[in-house]
């Protein structure tokens, strides 16, 4: 039973912690994208949508990730280079995301979908306690951890990551020094677009293999407060999606048990840890702003 938890705890994480690790890129060149929980939900319509259409969940994800990306270049082309407000055009992002989705997956609701399958290695999976744990996940669970492990090590490891992070911090003195400011934070855009798409089909294709109308339920939002949380950095990411994955599960089981808690307070538990986390961040100024890009979601004209 314990293994099944922390399986079903994986599976909660996953979508958590790609659409995380996309959007800290893209907050680390001093972006700042609220459009996430949209880009989300149209990955997990189009990743439907697609899969149904060939039968093959590969196809749907690659689709996925391609609207993800086609929607970011739409809320790169307003906030960069039109340089509207960052926090307006991402929620009018999301807001066209929802209703849009909705609208292209009306005929998709109540039918089956394509389901991913897990992968089976001879022996190794058949590991009591930990083989289907370590062994015998989806391909996007291992998809998400190669995916942290490579930000993390572009990031700070990489003259490229050096530079996306220059200018995250002073997009001005990035400029002078002749980055190309603008086209950087264009193919950050595109990354956490592409990841916010792919956590989308993750949603579709592996979690609850269905659309489901708004089946994000938030978790766009989750994501950006796990990149505050982890306080920009890669790897408390990943401990921070598997500790939200942990309460989304536990208020789950606790329903099941029959705990006398009203049903609706223990579904709102995984948004109230949210509070609360970003709460105790709050109250910690030195913590905040000692990795926070000091140029996030300022404008940036170069000069002409």
């Amino acid at each position: 039973m314990f293994e099944g938890i922390l399986i079903t705890i994986a599976t909660a994480a996953t979508p958590l912690l790609i659409a995380s690790v996309g959007e800290l890129v893209v907050e680390r060149s001093g972006v700042l994208n609220l459009g996430v929980e949209g880009m989300m939900v149209m990955g997990a319509v189009t990743g439907f949508g697609v899969a149904l259409a060939t039968g093959s969940p590969w196809l749907g994800v690659l689709a996925a990730i391609i609207v993800g990306a086609l929607f970011s270049l739409l809320f790169g082309f307003l906030t960069l280079t039109l340089v509207t407000n960052q926090v307006a055009t991402g929620l009018a992002l999301t807001l066209l995301g929802l209703g849009l989705s909705g609208m292209l997956g009306e005929s998709f609701v109540g039918m089956p979908g394509v389901k991913m399958d897990y992968i089976y290695i001879p022996v190794l999976t058949d590991l009591p306690f930990v083989g289907k744990l370590v062994f015998g996940q989806d391909p996007l669970f291992y998809v998400s951890l190669l995916l942290t492990a490579g930000v993390a090590y572009f990031l700070f490891r990489t003259r490229a990551g050096l530079t996306l992070r220059s200018i995250g911090d002073n997009h001005a003195s990035a400029h002078a020094l002749g980055i190309k400011v603008i086209a950087i934070r264009y193919l950050a855009v595109m990354f956490g677009g592409a990841c916010a798409g792919l956590a989308g089909a993750y949603l579709s294709l592996v979690y609850t293999p269905q659309w489901i109308e708004n089946m994000t339920a938030g978790r766009g939002w989750i994501a950006l407060a796990l990149v505050v949380f982890a306080s920009w950095r890669p790897w408390r990411v990943l401990a921070g999606a598997y500790l939200f994955g942990a309460v989304s599960i536990g208020q789950l089981h606790a329903q099941a048990l029959g705990i006398g808690v009203p049903s609706q307070l223990l579904s709102s538990l995984p948004y109230l840890a949210t509070v609360v986390v970003l709460v105790l961040i709050s109250r910690n100024r030195r913590l905040t702003m000692v990795n926070t890009p000091a140029s996030l979601g300022r404008p940036f004209v170069p000069d002409r």
